[in-house]
C-alpha cells in the first residue's frame, strides 16, 4: 500500500491504492497553512471573521479582502490562495443571480452551498485541472424560513453545515475554543448573540495571531 504521493499525485483524478487523492489533501494543505477563517452562528444572525497577515510593511491593509458579498443575503469568507477563493465567489454571485433570474426569489442558503461545492468539485475529477486552494465559509440569511445558517466548502467540494466552523492555521484550537460557546442550546435565547460572536471570534484571532507572518 503506498503511504506517500509517488507516482500517484500527478493528477487528481488518480487515486492511490489506499483510496487517497493526493492532489485534494495537498490543496488541503494549502489551506492549513493559510491565515484562520471562523464562522459562528449566532441567535440572530452569523459572524465571519478572518486573519489577514501583513506580509510587507508597505502593503496597504484593505487591498486584500478576504470576506466578500455574494448577494444581498449571503456572504463569503476565503483562507487559503486568495486568489483561488475569488474564482469561487464569483461562480457563487454568478449562482445567486442566475437563480433570481429564473425564479424570481432569493437562492436558499443549502442550494448555494450545494452549488458552490459542486463547482469545487468538478476541479477534483479532471487531469487537465487542478483542485481549489481555497476554501470558503459562507454565511447566508433565507428569507422565506428567516433562519440564518452557516456552510463551509472544503476543497473536496465537501459542503457541510455548521454552528461554528474554522479553517486555516488555527483551525483547531478554534474548534476547541468554539465548543465552549453557548451556539446549540435547545433554548433559542439562551444562545449566544451576534455583538458577542463578534468578541469572541476577535479574542480568538487574536490569541492565535502569530506574529512572525506580519514581518516582511
Amino acid at each position: 500500500m503506498a503511504s506517500s504521493g509517488s507516482g500517484y499525485d500527478l493528477s487528481s483524478s488518480t487515486f492511490s491504492p489506499d483510496g487517497r487523492i493526493f492532489q485534494v489533501e495537498y490543496a488541503a494543505k494549502a489551506v492549513e497553512n493559510a491565515g484562520s477563517a471562523l464562522g459562528l452562528k449566532c441567535r440572530d444572525g452569523v459572524v465571519l471573521c478572518v486573519e489577514k497577515p501583513i506580509p510587507n510593511k508597505m502593503l496597504l491593509p484593505n487591498s486584500s479582502r478576504r470576506i466578500h458579498t455574494v448577494d444581498t443575503h449571503s456572504g463569503v469568507a476565503v483562507t487559503g490562495f486568495v486568489s483561488d477563493g475569488r474564482q469561487v465567489i464569483n461562480r457563487a454571485r454568478e449562482e445567486a443571480a442566475n437563480y433570481f433570474e429564473t425564479y424570481g426569489s432569493k437562492i436558499p442558503p443549502t442550494v448555494l452551498a450545494d452549488r458552490m461545492g459542486s463547482y469545487v468539485h468538478y476541479f477534483t475529477l479532471h487531469g487537465s485541472l487542478r483542485p481549489f486552494g481555497a476554501t470558503s465559509l459562507l454565511a447566508s440569511y433565507d428569507p422565506e424560513t428567516n433562519d440564518a445558517s452557516l456552510h463551509m466548502i472544503e476543497p473536496s467540494g465537501v459542503s457541510h453545515s455548521y454552528f461554528g466552523c474554522a479553517a486555516g492555521k488555527g483551525r483547531q484550537p478554534a474548534k476547541t475554543e468554539m465548543e465552549k460557546l453557548a451556539l446549540h442550546k435547545p433554548a433559542a435565547e439562551e444562545n449566544i448573540t451576534v455583538r458577542e460572536g463578534i468578541r469572541q471570534l476577535a479574542r480568538m484571532v487574536h490569541a492565535f495571531h502569530d506574529d512572525g507572518k506580519d514581518k516582511p
